[in-house]
């Protein structure tokens, strides 16, 4: 990719930075179609995690050119783009003038989002490059990998087409991430498919983490607005939640790759919510679907959290499922997750002179003087 295709941040719009000093009226923010020419900042200071550590993850913007926007979230846009002479994309966000409190929300998230991401280093995890921030305007930096997302790449597969070695590779590539994520004591709260990216490899991350929180901040998800088809129920509810919502937007995720379908496409996001939360729906069961994986999904959706699995549990699953079926293609043809219970001895020698008493009772009555 020639770097000339590319329009850096430089004086000339500059120049023009009076006219966008104040935020965006609500009409503007919605016709807007590219947003690159507010960056005009040169960063602000983000604080970590921990209380007294503050630090500046200031974008350098002479080095930081834009490339065309490739996709659009709820309220941002995403560019890619070279920082620094490494492919990375630019997530922009802008706050609206009309809308204090949705300014004042997407504010927090992002801060919220740069906050994690600057702490996290993993494989399945996206790697965070830099940021800056003021406002009215908000960017995250972070690679770019080349795939899109896993919900792109599903809507060009024919239904149920994925083989099952993909299938596993590509889950545990999200649980590996995800059992990250909670050993650090973080929520992501919006898992699906389309904040999943795919690199070159195959490689899946797990990306977008604007309303993700620490898990002792979790408290009510009032006001909260994750993706109402992959949400679990006691999201929907407004209930007290842990990180057992991850696990069960997991499984939707996993019957994504199953099926390449869209979770509940036949109804509405509200629909899908009242269907998860009050009719107690979840997707159907792909009918080729191999009983394990028919189960692993069943715990993992369960309207009860506590049955849900951890996803260290569903990490050593995954793995011993892919490497039997490694071994053996066969493998899932003859596994059965529900192996009979031994019966007890003791119940065995015990049902034989029951029959045999149930059975002769009329004769032994008939033939008892005492009775």
């Amino acid at each position: 990719m020639r770097l000339e295709c590319f329009r850096p941040i430089g004086h000339k719009q500059n120049q023009n930075q009076n006219k966008h000093d104040g935020r965006l009226s609500l009409g503007e923010f919605r016709k807007v179609v590219s947003w690159s020419k507010f960056l005009v900042s040169s960063g602000g200071k983000i604080k970590g995690r921990e209380e007294d550590e503050e630090a500046e993850w200031s974008a350098d913007m002479s080095q930081l050119f834009f490339g065309r926007k490739f996709a659009s979230g709820r309220h941002s846009q995403i560019y890619r783009g070279f920082y620094k002479k490494i492919e990375v994309a630019i997530k922009m966000t802008i706050q609206p003038e009309e809308d204090p409190n949705l300014a004042s929300a997407l504010e927090t998230h992002f801060t919220s989002e740069v906050s994690l991401l600057l702490h996290l280093r993993h494989p399945n995890i996206i790697t965070f490059v830099a940021a800056c921030k003021k406002a009215p305007v908000f960017c995250i930096i972070t690679e770019y990998l080349s795939g899109g997302s896993l919900r792109n790449y599903l809507n060009l597969q024919e239904p149920y087409s994925l083989c099952l070695e993909l299938v596993l590779k590509l889950a545990l590539d999200i649980a590996h991430g995800m059992n990250y994520l909670h050993s650090q004591g973080i929520l992501h709260r919006d898992l699906k498919s389309d904040n999943l990216l795919l690199g070159e490899d195959m490689q899946i991350k797990v990306a977008d983490f604007g309303i993700s929180c620490l898990e002792n901040h979790s408290g009510s998800p009032k006001g909260f607005t994750g993706t109402y088809r992959w949400m679990a129920p006691e999201m929907i509810n407004e209930k007290q939640h842990t990180k057992k919502v991850d696990v069960y937007s997991f499984a939707i995720v996993l019957w994504e790759l199953l099926t390449a379908l869209t979770p509940f496409h036949d109804m509405t996001p509200l629909q899908a919510a009242f269907a998860v939360s009050q009719k107690n729906a979840r997707p159907p069961l792909p009918a080729n679907c191999p009983m394990a994986l028919s189960q692993l999904m069943t715990q993992c959706w369960s309207s009860n959290p506590n049955k849900r699995p951890h996803f260290e549990e569903i990490v050593s699953i995954l793995n011993q499922y892919s490497d039997s079926f490694r071994q053996d293609p066969s493998f899932f043809t003859h596994h059965n997750p529900f192996p009979p219970k031994p019966r007890s001895p003791h119940l065995f020698h015990l049902c034989i002179p029951c029959i045999c008493r149930n059975s002769g009772r009329r004769k032994s009555v008939a033939a008892s003087p005492n009775r």
